[in-house]
């Protein structure tokens, strides 16, 4: 009933646990496959590094913990401590997990646990204490260091915030209003999602005087775009591995972002949207969503716009799905 009435499938409390993590650490095995029906994510990691099989496995939830090796997640995952689920398990459970892993075609080789400073929760809760858990920031504090690109929506710059690198991006936007600046306050913040790995949120926004220019700041990407990855000559290769482990990331953002109610409108997913991190993970980029107020009844880069989504009497609630020829 919750999720019929738009519950969050991911979301999280102050500690990151989601309700899939809750619902394998007390074995609730029918409420955990109703999670995964419902794009819960199976890998996600709370504050201490641990995903749902972790507890499964902890907690000696034999049966969720093979429900979820079945629906994705990985045996091999270490937390903070360096403890992947099957150090967790009883050795019974670790020998069977092992081997539907390996049948399922996945690698026993252990992924190390990454700390990500902006991953925090659907609270918006940065885990660098640095960040200003206020969407609000004061113009102020921000150094701008280097202009990076101008386009039809303004200004992209290098800067720096709280000791932190950023991006800052001055919106260009002509008779700015009283109701503009309200829309704009009201929209920013929907865009802070901080709760997924694949999804870039943005760190907050303000208004620079003299001319109250709206500003919006997330964070600096040292590979740029995917577009300046595949086109733009820079010192990494793509081949075909990496490009589907790209494809795999934006999915997974998608599907994410799918998941949420109210749903982000006026994403048009294209390669510049998509953001590569220093380890090569690919990442959606909550910045480059489009405000209410910005370029109404104008399409910009259309070949990138999925089908449906040029049709405004029919367009699909999910046009991004089918808008991903990243390789253009």
């Amino acid at each position: 009933m919750l999720i019929m009435r738009g519950a969050r499938i991911n979301v999280m409390n102050r500690g990151d646990d989601t309700p899939l993590h809750l619902a394998s650490s007390h074995g609730h095995r029918d409420i955990v496959g109703k999670l995964i029906q419902c794009k819960a994510d199976a890998n996600t990691a709370n504050e201490h590094g641990n995903t749902p099989l972790h507890y499964a496995c902890f907690w000696g939830q034999d049966l969720v913990a093979e429900d979820l090796v079945t629906n994705g997640a990985q045996v091999s995952i270490c937390n903070k401590y360096g403890e992947t689920p099957l150090d967790k398990a009883k050795p019974h459970l670790r020998d069977l997990l092992k081997e539907r892993a390996e049948k399922l075609g996945q690698s026993l080789t252990k992924i190390p646990y990454k700390d990500s400073f902006w991953k925090g929760t659907t609270r918006t809760r940065p885990r660098n204490g640095t960040l200003n858990k206020h969407a609000g920031i004061d113009f102020k504090q921000l150094s701008l260091l280097a202009k990076i690109n101008v386009n039809h929506s303004g200004e992209l710059w290098q800067g720096r915030w709280q000791g932190n690198e950023i991006v800052v991006k001055v919106l260009k936007v002509r008779d700015w209003t009283t109701r503009k600046s309200r829309d704009f306050n009201e929209e920013y913040p929907k865009l802070r999602i901080f709760s997924h790995p694949n999804v870039l949120p943005m760190l907050g926004a303000c208004q620079s005087p003299p001319a109250s220019d709206p500003i919006i700041i997330t964070h600096w990407m040292p590979y740029g775009s995917l577009y300046n990855v595949l086109h733009e000559g820079t010192n990494f290769v793509v081949d075909q591995t990496q490009a589907v482990k790209f494809a795999l990331d934006i999915a997974a953002g998608m599907a994410f972002l799918h998941t949420l109610e109210p749903m982000i409108a006026r994403l048009y997913l294209n390669s510049r949207s998509v953001m590569i991190d220093e380890d090569m993970t690919a990442r959606i980029s909550m910045a480059d969503v489009k405000f209410s107020f910005q370029c109404p009844g104008r399409m910009y880069s259309p070949a990138w716009v999925a089908p449906e989504g040029k049709f405004h009497s029919r367009i699909h609630p999910r046009p991004g799905r089918v808008s991903d020829g990243l390789s253009h």
